[in-house]
């Protein structure tokens, strides 16, 4: 289930204006801004508003806003012109998550091989 923010959260944070970032999108419900340890030219992080920790706890009402997610994703990678791109999302520890709120990386910038690229 998501909370409105988590006053211990990184993203919440940003979100909410106390730590700055470098915004590339922003509706209602997203925010996008570029990842502090980038593994690609063009790395970004791609957040619901809304704190959900991990893709485990979305629930069917929140179809919409992942779907919105990705959707963003397409948009931002759009924006920069990139020919090509991936979006991932790691998913508790063992998946690679290292801030518990769920989001999107987009990445591109150069050519992107096999599972890690």
């Amino acid at each position: 289930m998501a909370n409105a923010v988590d006053p211990d959260c990184l993203f919440c944070k940003i979100v909410a204006g106390k730590l700055p970032s470098d915004h590339a999108y922003e509706d209602d419900e997203i925010l996008a801004f570029k990842d502090i340890h980038p593994q690609a030219p063009f790395h970004w992080l791609v957040i619901p508003k809304v704190h959900v920790a991990t893709l485990n706890d979305f629930d069917p009402e929140h179809a919409g806003l992942i779907g919105r997610l990705l959707l963003a994703a397409k948009q931002l990678a759009a924006d920069h012109g990139l020919p090509g791109y991936r979006v991932a999302m790691n998913v508790n520890r063992e998946g690679g998550q290292v801030v518990f709120h769920a989001h999107l990386h987009v990445l591109g910038g150069r050519p992107l091989k096999g599972a890690l690229g």
